[in-house]
């Protein structure tokens, strides 16, 4: 006598034109589904075969679209969208030093760190980022607003060898990390990692806490180097070492390291990045237009360096749009390495979402479309006549689509964006919030 089996009652089943799960390396399935039961994905399958194995108690049909992994910005300073156009066209320490330092020392405080990241949070998820590497002052209200937003975030504990209204001193900042490390401990979304500023201004004594530290506390070291010639210059003629080469000594250039910028390397660094498994986070739209240089992007890939992107903050970009800046990753890596085939379109989109899991020490849980891993999702409109006709999805993905074509997210399984429209959010609120710093910083500004 014949059985009949009996679907198995799932949460979710999420149903694609085609599903680039990102591992395998450019691999793309088509007329696939993904199966979520509460946050993680317990299945990949051609729709037919789920459709006979489980009973979804909510089905969603994306005949026209591409479900990819979410997106993850390595590299933020998600508050200063409430500074994003503010001082624009002027060389990185000009920028800091006579405009933004001076603005973030009247402004900086919980308020306008809950407003900038509500208002980032909005954004990003909007263009498909479902994960942010956040540094910056007050990570307490950043994670908490991350937290209470339902967005997945790494939260920098800043480190820097001057008084904010942060800290006042180097170990007000080590013993508020702490603090903060532990209200976010065991979080199913806020992870910490320590955030030392750059080499510029952080010192030795700082460093060495920090590595200890990191060490004893498992988490990453997320900071700036090399991201200028000036940069890199100025540590010669003070301690006789590049930066990098300070940070050796250190006993920083390790596998917890995620290098943001990276614009001055030399093949022997490139090398020891490899060996060591470093993280580099590629920030090309931030470095070409504040000229600070350029990543060797492919050199890291093909020397076997985990690379990210990020965009760095709206201050200096002016955007979180991660699907811009995965092109201007690819483009700009050709013509660094004088090769078409350099950084090509597959290898773009692993740098978004897997190699940024990677770099921020997630990759067991995001970063690709896989059985046992969160459902971090993002789903994209192909039919849009800006990526029609459609030969080669990848390419159409990495050099032809706008963010505005994100019309679904998932961050661990809950639902984040539905039909290009945010779930949760006081967007009037959000838009008056964010007015009333405009005018309260235009009148302020230097």
């Amino acid at each position: 006598m014949m059985t009949l089996s009996i679907p198995q009652p799932i949460d979710l089943l999420i149903e694609a034109r085609w599903v680039v799960p990102v591992e395998p390396h450019g691999v793309v399935l088509e007329d696939h589904a993904v199966v979520v039961q509460g946050e993680h994905i317990v299945a990949l399958l051609p729709i037919a075969e789920a459709r006979a194995a489980y009973a979804p108690r909510e089905c969603v049909t994306l005949a026209e679209h591409a479900l990819i992994p979410g997106l993850v910005n390595a590299h933020t300073h998600n508050p200063m969208t409430l500074l994003r156009g503010l001082a624009d066209d002027l060389p990185l320490m000009v920028w800091l030093e006579q405009h933004i330092w001076p603005v973030e020392a009247k402004v900086l405080g919980p308020e306008f760190v809950r407003d900038g990241v509500e208002l980032a949070v909005a954004e990003m998820i909007r263009g498909g980022t479902t994960c942010a590497n956040e540094n910056y002052f007050f990570p307490d209200a950043i994670g908490a607003t991350y937290r209470k937003l339902g967005f997945r975030a790494v939260v920098g504990l800043p480190v820097i060898e001057f008084p904010t209204p942060w800290a006042k001193s180097r170990d007000e900042y080590f013993e508020r990390a702490g603090e903060v490390h532990d209200a976010f401990l065991g979080d199913p979304l806020v992870s910490t990692a320590f955030a030392p500023h750059a080499p510029y201004t952080v010192a030795d004594e700082s460093f060495e806490r920090i590595r200890l530290l990191a060490d004893q506390l498992d988490i990453p070291v997320h900071l700036h180097l090399h991201e200028t010639a000036h940069e890199v210059g100025q540590e010669k003629r003070q301690s006789g070492l590049r930066p990098f080469q300070r940070l050796q000594k250190l006993g920083l250039i390790n596998d917890r390291l995620i290098a943001v910028h990276m614009t001055q390397l030399t093949d022997g660094e490139i090398a020891a990045c490899a060996e060591a498994g470093v993280s580099v986070v590629h920030c090309p739209e931030s470095n070409l237009k504040l000229a600070s240089g350029f990543c060797p992007a492919e050199k890291l890939r093909r020397a076997g360096v985990n690379l990210a992107i990020g965009t760095d903050g709206c201050a200096s970009n002016n955007d979180l749009d991660m699907f811009g800046e995965l092109r201007t990753a690819a483009l700009l890596a050709k013509a660094v390495a004088q090769d078409a085939a350099a950084f090509d379109a597959a290898c773009a989109l692993r740098a978004a979402t897997l190699g940024g899991a990677r770099a921020l020490g997630l990759e067991e849980r995001i970063g690709s479309i896989a059985p046992g891993k969160e459902a971090d999702l993002a789903a994209v409109r192909l039919s849009d006549l800006e990526t029609q006709p459609l030969y080669h999805l990848a390419s159409q993905l990495a050099y032809a689509t706008g963010r505005q074509q994100v019309s679904d997210v998932w961050i661990a399984g809950r639902r984040r964006l539905a039909g290009r429209e945010l779930v949760d959010f006081d967007l009037a609120g959000l838009q008056a919030r964010t007015r009333a710093w405009r005018e309260r910083i235009a009148a302020i500004r230097p």
